[in-house]
């Protein structure tokens, strides 16, 4: 390595950033959700207006509007914030209302060993 300003790619501590501040791995999340939901409900609608190739159609603009718009949420939720912030105040959430165990800490107060008794000598 001769030059100082060398990126490689085993050096990374995350995933880089390639559209509006979401990863690779976000944006394909995005996409897969996006696709569940707008497929059948465009097929569906098309189906119903006679034209359920039209879908298709429907549901690819309906995915890339999905993606921008998350994709600039995601960019505002994320500003100034540490890397994987959203994924622990997600894991948070759902332990909050039950849905998930949350492997976070969360508890206030002092701390003990539990031992009730000294050690025999």
């Amino acid at each position: 390595m001769s030059e100082r300003d060398d990126i490689l790619a085993d050096r990374l501590n995350v995933e880089p950033v390639i559209f509006k501040g979401c990863s690779s791995s976000e944006l394909g999340m995005i996409v897969g959700v996006a696709a569940l939901i707008w497929l059948p409900v465009s097929l569906l609608l098309a189906g119903l207006m006679g034209a359920v190739t039209m879908g298709f159609g429907l549901a690819g603009v309906g995915v890339v509007g999905t993606v921008i718009v998350m994709a600039s949420l995601f960019q505002r939720l994320k500003r100034g914030r540490p890397d994987g912030y959203y994924q622990q105040q997600l894991s948070i959430w759902l332990s909050d209302h039950g849905l998930r165990h949350s492997p976070f800490i969360r508890r206030s107060g002092s701390w003990d060993i539990g031992r009730t008794s000294a050690l025999p000598q």
